[in-house]
């Protein structure tokens, strides 16, 4: 009862975003505009525990949810033999653009915030490396 609950939560969610982007005229998609509403309603425990319920039922079962996929692929097999390289490439180009990416925000988070700054301090407290110092 509690996943359904959740599956409320989530459908609603999406559907004040629907809302949003088409009353105002908004230039991102609503499920993408519910998403972020959904982001910080989850700090209510009463939105909380019904949607981690509904999202451990869909992990339970994610492997269902391949099966419209891959009948699609099978359906398509002529397209996919045709642009496969082209996805393929395309697939691998992006994933690198996205890590990428990823490591240069990391790189420039941790430039901001030097060894010797204020967090330094709390790094034995965190779990982190012990200094001569700290001691």
């Amino acid at each position: 009862m509690n996943a359904l609950r959740g599956m409320t939560w989530l459908l609603v969610f999406q559907s004040l975003g629907e809302l949003l982007a088409r009353g105002l005229a908004l230039p991102l998609p609503g499920p993408v505009i519910g998403m972020v509403l959904l982001l910080v309603a989850l700090r209510w425990p009463v939105v909380r525990a019904p949607v981690g319920a509904c999202a451990d039922f869909l992990l339970s079962h994610l492997s269902l949810l391949f099966v419209p996929v891959g009948v699609g692929v099978m359906t398509h097999l002529g397209l996919v033999s045709q642009y496969g390289v082209r996805l393929a490439g395309v697939l691998v180009l992006s994933t690198l653009a996205g890590l990428a990416v990823t490591v240069l925000s990391l790189h420039l988070l941790r430039d901001r915030h030097p060894e010797g700054g204020a967090n330094s301090t709390n790094a034995a407290a965190a779990g982190g490396p012990v200094k001569d110092a700290d001691v």
